[in-house]
């Protein structure tokens, strides 16, 4: 107790710390315990050394930022998650609505109609030559937009609601068929497989008569029924044949080489083989699988496939399941930055990117649009259209590009290019280019901002890419790597020439054309200047004129061959656009020698590891789906006469070479 000076007003305190308890009940000695604890706590603190009172502050400051650090990623994650649907309110007040539209037909006057625009109408051609160019693009019976909305509304609220917890079985890597193989099965199926002998025809819905077909086109049948026999007979089903072992290779577990061939089937004329597969898509194939698949091929090959046998057979069957996969690949766009993930689960709706990096590949965003604008012009669901158009604003919008060039990775939570400073038209970045020039087409060739974008690019290859090569002067596309040029050049790249006619045929200059043809000659050099006849996955040009040098050299680690299709594509383009017979003669020779060092006895094709050594190609035991859906596709095609046989100024195929039809202008 304090006690003042008698001369002046005070207050007496008592502090009696005996009486204070932290229990609340017992005002005896548990509050004096309390208080000794803590002074006792203090000079136990006191007597410490100042280094160790300074690691104890720092171990705690350390969690203390950690947790933070935690909370905020927490925290950024939810939000990309929650603000999509406020932001998605107000795009839809942007966009009209989109119809479904149909091909226009005069026995049909009550289509659907709306501000979608419809496909092109069909143009009178000569009588007496059946062909695609006829088909009609019919709406399933019985199944008007309002319910294909409903059912994909339907999807979506008990997707969302189911499985929120699970995790990704296996993460993929891959890019166009370069992937990292799960255990393989040895299921066998017990389909049998239909003997070839019958005449083959082109007939499809909406045909006048079949499309009688040549000897090489034959020789096309001839090699699809065989890589189908050993497809049917060890992997049934199943992604991807391994011929050699008689097995298969599982990716997404989607029978992908089935779906991939489809449309191929029809436009061979393969009634059997297509109505043996429409039966597994009907009764087997299911999409509601944990499993994650990558976005970009699952685009291309299955949606892509089924909406272009859709249109070609006039089914419903595949439209319902390629709006069933749609919906289910919808969550890769839930991203801070609306670039999409590069995978997600189809069973459990989560997405991510790959588990070691946040980035992206650019071809892999750029290179869906087709197939999800198609969607929602068929189903009136605007959502599709809608996540892909923003990506492509998105991308255009960057900085970080090249005279139209773009780098090849792109982040999914800042959406800015990454690795900047290096430009191809290889993989990664290939496909980018190549939907620049196909969206215009689609879209009724309005969309010009999509049309200055691929012009740019074109005008950036000529300008930083373009070499020729000794001693023949070969016009190649190489890479630029922080202002150093590279004279390495990607089988991928031989779409280019492809596209480069496409795109002169819908009136671009001539010197697009000009430029198509140089580059197709290199790519056939790519394959006749090596020993099986067989390009190899990348070559280096020779630039500078050595004595005893060809043109092309092959790396070790660059001398397999995927059965790519690139090449056979490109040729189909030149040989449409200038009927100049040389370029089916190129890929006979290219047909014949595939048939030589990849064909197994026992059913399928294979790719192989060494093109350079013709007594010992090195099967890699493998056949690619895309053997299917666009190689053999292409070779029919560029054996064909006729000209309407997927008329070019009504479809445009897609990066799997699946056709899909060119709108209308509104």
């Amino acid at each position: 107790m304090y006690t003042p000076s008698s001369k002046q007003d005070f207050f007496a305190v008592t502090l009696n710390l005996g009486e204070r308890s932290l229990g609340g009940g017992d005002s005896g000695g548990g509050g004096s315990k309390y208080w000794r604890r803590r002074r006792l706590c203090w000079r136990k603190w006191k007597q410490l050394s100042r280094l160790q009172r300074n690691i104890i502050l720092f171990f705690f400051a350390f969690l203390a930022v950690c947790g933070l650090i935690s909370y905020i990623n927490m925290a950024n994650h939810g939000r990309a998650f929650t603000s999509r649907s406020s932001e998605d309110q107000k795009i839809e007040l942007e966009i009209p609505e989109l119809n479904p539209a149909v091909l226009a037909a005069p026995q049909k006057a009550d289509a659907i109609q709306g501000d979608f625009p419809e496909i092109l109408p069909q143009k009178n051609r000569n009588p007496r030559r059946g062909r695609l160019g006829n088909l009609q693009i019919k709406p399933p019976p019985e199944e008007p937009k309002e319910r294909l909305y409903d059912d994909t509304k339907r999807w979506e609220d008990e997707h969302g609601q189911a499985n929120k917890g699970n995790k990704s079985e296996k993460t993929i890597i891959s890019w166009r068929g370069a992937v990292i193989e799960p255990d393989q099965g040895t299921e066998m199926p017990s389909n049998k497989m239909q003997e070839p002998g019958q005449k083959s025809s082109v007939e499809l819905k909406g045909q006048k008569k079949p499309v009688v077909i040549n000897e090489r086109q034959e020789a096309v049948i001839e090699a699809f029924r065989h890589a189908w026999k050993g497809y049917k007979k060890f992997a049934w089903g199943h992604d991807e044949l391994k011929p050699l072992t008689h097995s298969f290779n599982e990716w997404f577990g989607l029978g992908l080489t089935l779906i991939d061939a489809l449309d191929t089937m029809l436009i061979l004329g393969l009634k059997e083989e297509f109505e043996e597969a429409k039966a597994w898509v009907k009764t087997e194939l299911n999409f509601g699988k944990n499993v994650d698949v990558n976005l970009f091929e699952s685009t291309i090959r299955i949606l892509g496939g089924l909406l272009s046998t859709y249109h070609l057979s006039g089914d419903s069957l595949f439209l319902e399941k390629a709006i069933d996969i749609g919906n289910r690949l919808m969550p890769a766009f839930n991203t801070p930055s609306r670039i999409p993930y590069s995978d997600v689960n189809i069973g459990s709706g989560v997405a991510h990117p790959p588990r070691w990096t946040s980035d992206s590949t650019v071809a892999e965003v750029t290179s869906i649009q087709l197939e999800f604008r198609e969607l929602s012009r068929l189903t009136g669901d605007r959502r599709f259209q809608t996540a892909v158009d923003k990506v492509m604003k998105h991308v255009h919008s960057l900085s970080g590009k090249n005279d139209g060039l773009v780098p090849m990775f792109i982040n999914t939570n800042s959406g800015l290019f990454t690795h900047l400073g290096v430009y191809t038209l290889g993989a990664r970045a290939d496909s980018y280019y190549e939907y620049l020039l196909k969206q215009w087409i689609q879209g009724g060739k309005k969309e010009n901002e999509l049309l200055e974008e691929y012009i740019n690019a074109i005008e950036g290859v000529k300008r930083h890419l373009l070499r020729k090569s000794e001693p023949s002067k070969l016009t190649f596309v190489g890479e630029l790597a922080h202002g150093r040029f590279k004279a390495k050049m990607d089988h991928l790249v031989c779409f280019l020439p492809g596209t480069l006619a496409l795109g002169a045929h819908t009136g671009l200059t001539a010197e697009h054309m000009e430029l198509a043809k140089a580059l197709i000659e290199t790519c056939y050099q790519m394959y006749h200047q090596i020993e099986t006849g067989l390009s190899p996955e990348i070559v280096y040009f020779n630039i500078h004129p050595q004595e005893g040098h060809k043109d092309v050299e092959v790396k070790f680690s660059d001398r397999h061959n995927l059965l790519r299709p690139e090449t056979i594509e490109s040729l189909f383009y030149l040989y449409r656009f200038t009927g100049d017979k040389k370029y089916q003669d190129w890929g006979w020779e290219i047909l014949q020698n595939f048939n030589k060092y990849t064909r197994v006895p026992t059913g399928g094709y294979s790719s192989i590891n060494n093109v350079q050594n013709p007594g010992n190609p090195q099967p890699r035991d493998k056949m690619e789906s895309f053997f299917l859906g666009e190689t053999l596709k292409y070779f029919f095609l560029l054996f064909s006469d006729d000209m309407d046989l997927i008329n070019l100024d009504q479809y445009v195929f897609n990066t799997e070479a699946h056709p899909l039809p060119i709108w209308a202008p509104a």
